[in-house]
């Protein structure tokens, strides 16, 4: 029987920023190389961790966003162009949440006592 409270390195795979991946499973998980890996990071568009040897590791989160950026490339757009997309297109996503939580706070306060 599984015990109840899952252990500390469960909940972390289960954490989209845990650093679980390495450069090499990273790369081949979103179809991409090493070298593209370390190009949107010098792009500043992901920002690996490292291992306590140096070595870079790759969250959940950060595959999504790589693997967006090849999709914008395998597409012709160049690297620094596709890292500048991906970057715009998560804060007009930001952006819009964050709208969408302002409008259901005003509508909620409209229908209070004394609105």
């Amino acid at each position: 029987m599984p015990p109840e409270n899952p252990s500390r390195g469960q909940d972390r795979f289960d954490d989209d920023d845990y650093p679980a991946y390495t450069m090499g499973r990273a790369a081949e998980m979103i179809g991409a190389t090493p070298g593209f890996l370390r190009a949107v990071g010098e792009a500043r568009l992901i920002t690996p961790l490292r291992s306590e040897g140096g070595h870079r590791r790759y969250s959940r989160y950060q595959l999504r966003v790589a693997s967006r950026a090849r999709e914008l490339v395998d597409q012709g757009t160049p690297i620094e162009a596709a890292c500048r997309i991906v970057i715009l297109e998560d804060q007009l996503e930001d952006a819009l949440r964050i709208n969408e939580e302002l409008r259901g706070s005003v509508a909620g306060s409209e229908g209070a006592p004394g609105s």
